[in-house]
């Protein structure tokens, strides 16, 4: 359970290089919706949050794809996984660019998401042995911007096209780089894929396969931390707007500025994280400390009012953004590196577990927030919740090491 990644002599950064753009450009495809929902609402004529239930969808059931992976990364390589992930990608952008109905919106949040749990496993796959130990949590950080970095760009970009394109159109526009991305990738397939073993395997089998992980007491203690860190990510993004809008009395654009800085902090960080897990912290305790990061933000957060000065409401975003947005590539780091062997199983567990939290806990977030009348409470059950992640994350075997 304790392989360690295969040394190498410096940084892999082609295998980087690539897996980063496949990672930005099917995360710009994930939040390309999110990012015209007003005038898809407006030109099919339903309500824009039918639209917004988009990312939930593709998250759903890139669950599923993100345990079925590890199999099927094995077998026909992990290249060929970045392909699917970027073919699906492309499938979502014909069907949703082209699109007359909701369902059809819906038809190509699943296209998306049949593939898009892939992403991390496969280029953990591919990273995790051409990384030297040295600078391996820093390494899957810069790998985990794409996350950030897809959101910003479809948030910039495609809003402008709808004006010129119309929203299809603007959709439209990514299928180049997505399809220039597939033609590129075979270029190292044969080199990066060599490790593919074209073993079958049962589905039920590959289904289960990663949560025979948990049989470790620190994946145990990960993926409850990875869970908990996950959904507090997404309460955070979910909801930061409305409550800086009606709780803070700021605008609407003043608060959107708000969000994008924590979205940057979080990109900025991830790196950071990464070095200070390989150089002054083990990764254990790098998240231990991310989850006291996230609950002083979240409780903060909860206090939030109109006596607040801007400047500390930024404040306290910025720390929410460079914890609960800063965490994942460690994350994944310290999957591959509980994996050992079976790392690309771990990194499929740690996907479908991430999924599951940022898709549950905004909705009991939501609920809470609706019973009570108050976010200050709620925020304050969630800053509980990030402190216990931290404490198992900070107590176990390897957070010693």
């Amino acid at each position: 359970m304790n392989e360690q990644p295969r040394d190498a002599e410096s940084t892999p950064i082609w295998p980087l290089a690539a897996t980063l753009a496949v990672q930005t450009l099917a995360t710009m495809s994930l939040y390309s919706i999110p990012a015209v929902a007003p005038a898809v609402a407006r030109d099919l004529g339903v309500n824009g949050e039918l639209v917004g239930g988009f990312v939930a969808t593709a998250y759903g059931v890139g669950i599923v794809s993100a345990l079925l992976s590890p199999a099927l990364i094995r077998r026909y390589g992990g290249v060929r996984a970045t392909q699917a992930v970027l073919l699906a990608a492309l499938g979502m952008l014909v069907i949703a660019g082209t699109a007359q109905s909701v369902l059809a919106i819906a038809v190509s949040a699943v296209v998306l998401g049949l593939a898009y749990g892939a992403a991390a496993p496969a280029s953990t796959h591919l990273l995790a042995p051409r990384t030297p130990r040295r600078v391996f949590n820093m390494v899957m950080s810069l790998r985990q911007i794409g996350v950030p970095l897809g959101g910003v760009l479809a948030a910039l970009e495609l809003p402008p096209l709808v004006g010129l394109l119309g929203w299809r159109g603007a959709l439209l526009t990514q299928i180049v780089p997505v399809a220039a991305l597939i033609v590129l990738m075979e270029i190292p397939r044969k080199t990066w894929d060599s490790d593919r073993d074209p073993i079958r395997h049962r589905l039920v089998t590959t289904l289960v396969q990663p949560f025979l992980l948990l049989a470790d007491r620190d994946i145990r203690r990960l993926s409850a931390g990875a869970f908990v860190y996950s959904g507090l990510q997404l309460c955070f993004v979910a909801f930061m707007t409305v409550h800086l809008t009606t709780i803070v009395g700021l605008g609407l654009v003043q608060a959107g500025q708000i969000l994008a800085l924590y979205q940057i902090a979080g990109s900025v960080s991830r790196p950071i994280w990464g070095w200070i897990a390989d150089r002054f912290l083990t990764p254990m305790q790098t998240l231990a400390v991310h989850g006291v990061g996230m609950a002083a933000a979240a409780a903060l957060t909860g206090q939030f009012s109109t006596a607040w000065p801007i400047w500390a409401v930024v404040l306290v975003v910025l720390l929410a953004g460079c914890t609960a947005g800063g965490y994942t590539g460690v994350a994944y780091a310290q999957y591959a590196h509980l994996g050992g062997a079976r790392r690309t199983e771990a990194s499929g567990l740690g996907t479908a577990l991430m999924f599951s939290g940022g898709m549950l806990m905004p909705s009991v977030f939501a609920a809470s927030v609706a019973a009570r009348g108050s976010y200050g409470l709620s925020y304050a059950a969630f800053a509980v919740l990030a402190l216990g992640a931290a404490a198992l994350l900070g107590t176990s075997r390897t957070a010693r090491s």
